[in-house]
């Protein structure tokens, strides 16, 4: 479609695409009493090669990195047309200038908005409120993460959708995603700034908050594991940001703990444990291990940080309208369509 500035809007259910979902969500045709590996590597061949080569969304066009297992007949094409609201997928241009032209009466994700900082639009989504908005969302992540599993069993997480807004409305840059109950303590699944937003400092964006979600609940959290090695980078980055600001910020004669400083930032011991060891500021002092600050390292590491052209894009917390959902009683949503010719 021309490169011009177009106003989208999200689209009516189809049930073809339902049930196909349905059938994945089940199993297609995995059988338990087939072999577990030979099925397993059968399913590697599969999504090992990417299927769909492009997508089109709002202005945007984005080559794919990935497979990812959208129904029949959407999941072998050279483009995918996505609206970039409703994130409702189509595989002609002429039904996606239409729906983008009119149909759709959608300008921004479905749920709560939860943060409004300038043109920086955060909404909270349950995925059983909001289930096929978050199916697609699953759909259109796998096409630039690599070992994603999770793509319709959404009911048992949140989705926070981070988005720019401008004139036309509230466009997605990244979302992350979060188990409503983690027994591991998890304050975060699984991430991504998709690739027209990459290098604009909205992964650091999405990491803090996760955390200012978790320091308002009171429970310091850690990301799932196993990180990726890009996901080792990034949170090690952050964490050693986050610890160094807060000491620099400390009086000298403060003795604070770990435990304090976990709650304070909302990032689990064994993380800030680890950050710090890194930092070789972890010393054994009178038979105990001790936090070991050395003011010109602090002081040293500030200064470049303030002589950076770009500063680290942060959630700041007096932006964020959110209460716990142990405080709050959960009101009732809706979710629309997946897919359209």
């Amino acid at each position: 479609p021309p490169q011009k500035k177009k106003k989208f809007f999200p689209a009516s259910s189809n049930n073809n695409n339902n049930n196909n979902s349905d059938n994945l969500l089940r199993g297609g045709n995995w059988h338990g009493n087939s072999d577990l590996a030979e099925l397993e590597a059968e399913h590697h061949e599969i999504t090992k090669v990417k299927n769909i080569s492009k997508i089109i969304m709002g202005k945007y066009t984005v080559e794919a990195w990935y497979y990812s297992p959208f129904p029949h007949p959407y999941n072998q094409l050279d483009s995918l047309y996505i609206c970039e609201y409703c994130l409702k997928y189509m595989r002609k241009p002429k039904f996606y200038l239409k729906h983008c032209s009119g149909e759709c009466p959608h300008r921004c994700p479905p749920g709560q908005e939860i943060y409004r900082e300038n043109n920086i639009s955060v909404y909270e989504l349950d995925g059983k409120d909001h289930r096929v908005y978050c199916q697609n969302l699953c759909l259109l992540a796998k096409l630039f993460l690599d070992h994603k599993t999770l793509y319709y069993d959404v009911d048992p997480f949140y989705f926070y959708v981070i988005t720019e807004v401008d004139e036309e409305g509230a466009h997605i840059v990244g979302y992350f995603s979060k188990e409503k109950v983690s027994a591991e303590e998890y304050n975060l699944a699984c991430i991504l700034t998709f690739p027209q937003y990459q290098k604009c400092g909205y992964g650091k964006f999405i990491i803090s908050l996760s955390y200012e979600l978790s320091k308002r609940e009171g429970k310091p959290g850690s990301p799932e594991k196993p990180l990726s090695d890009l996901g080792k980078i990034s949170y090690r980055s952050y964490w050693t940001h986050v610890l160094l600001t807060l000491f620099a910020e400390q009086k000298g004669d403060e003795n604070i703990q770990i435990k304090d400083i976990s709650l304070m930032t909302g990032i689990k011991t064994e993380d800030i444990i680890s950050t710090l060891q890194s930092l070789n500021m972890i010393r054994f002092w009178k038979g105990q291990h001790v936090v070991f600050v050395m003011q010109d390292f602090l002081k040293k590491y500030m200064s470049e940080q303030k002589r950076k052209k770009k500063k680290l894009r942060l959630c700041d917390g007096k932006y964020l309208s959110w209460v716990p959902h142990a405080e709050r009683k959960k009101g009732g949503g809706g979710s629309s369509s997946g897919g359209s010719d």
